[in-house]
């Protein structure tokens, strides 16, 4: 009996990979470099080893944060195209603030060319001292004539969470105005069971509901990264999992993989 239940279990296995396969599936990598700087070694630049880590997911988007943009402590390069040109990917930097000589901020590769581009600079607490913050957002046509949005997003890290939940009502507001698919990814700064992230779960689908944890990189003890996209009976969530990535940056990269029906 068990001899049987195995087989049945591989069968459907190998079934819905093949279903999967010939269905239309996208991967989605979310990851905050840390502007390139693996946490062991404080005075470096390796953005090559972000590279050969998003290389190994084979993506089709990615979702970057903490992206260093002609900045002063990162060489003056432009990151984001940096690793678009390493991954022969398209891309959209959107800035946050000005820093250090340079911009930082969020960006957006993709393996189709952006048709369009935009950034939301999220609104502020009269008040609140904080680092502005942004959602960067591209909209390509996959090689099926598919049109998708996609957004990459870091929120405010502070303890309160009322930017937070303003950041986030203002991403499922921008969402809701898109008419075919979306879908966001990014560093939500804020753990599953938080106001922050319910609010999120009544505008989106996240691709984890159990979701392991992205950080600290060593010995990670918490989930603040996700993605996520707006209920769609002909999108579903093949797989999801964190990447164990421990060397070039302080968090865990995540990779999706999504299926159009």
């Amino acid at each position: 009996m068990k001899l049987k239940c195995g087989l049945l279990l591989a069968l459907a296995l190998v079934s819905l990979k093949l279903w999967a396969q010939k269905a239309d599936t996208i991967t989605i990598v979310s990851y905050n470099i840390h502007h390139g700087n693996p946490p062991a070694k404080p005075d470096v630049i390796d953005l090559d080893a972000i590279a050969n880590v998003l290389a190994n997911q084979q993506p089709d988007f990615v979702a970057l944060q903490e992206v260093d943009v002609q900045v002063n402590r990162s060489g003056n390069v432009n990151q984001a195209e940096y690793l678009a040109k390493k991954l022969n990917m398209y891309f959209y930097f959107a800035k946050a603030i000005d820093y250090d000589g340079g911009e930082y901020g969020v960006a957006v590769l993709s393996k189709y060319p952006i048709l369009a581009q935009q950034t939301l600079k999220f609104s502020r607490i009269e008040g609140v001292k904080a680092e502005d913050r942004v959602l960067a957002v591209v909209t390509v046509k996959l090689g099926n004539g598919k049109q998708v949005t996609f957004g990459s997003t870091h929120l405010d890290h502070q303890k309160d969470e009322a930017l937070r939940l303003l950041q986030v009502s203002e991403i499922v507001k921008y969402a809701e105005k898109e008419k075919g698919a979306f879908l966001i990814a990014g560093d939500f700064n804020a753990v599953p069971n938080s106001a922050t992230i319910q609010l999120l779960d009544k505008g989106f689908k996240r691709t984890c509901q159990q979701c392991g944890f992205t950080i600290p990189v060593v010995t990670p003890k918490k989930a603040i990264d996700f993605i996520a996209f707006k209920p769609n009976r002909k999108i579903s969530v093949f797989s999801h999992e964190v990447v164990q990535e421990h060397q070039a940056s302080d968090h865990l990269p995540i990779v999706a993989k999504i299926i159009f029906k």
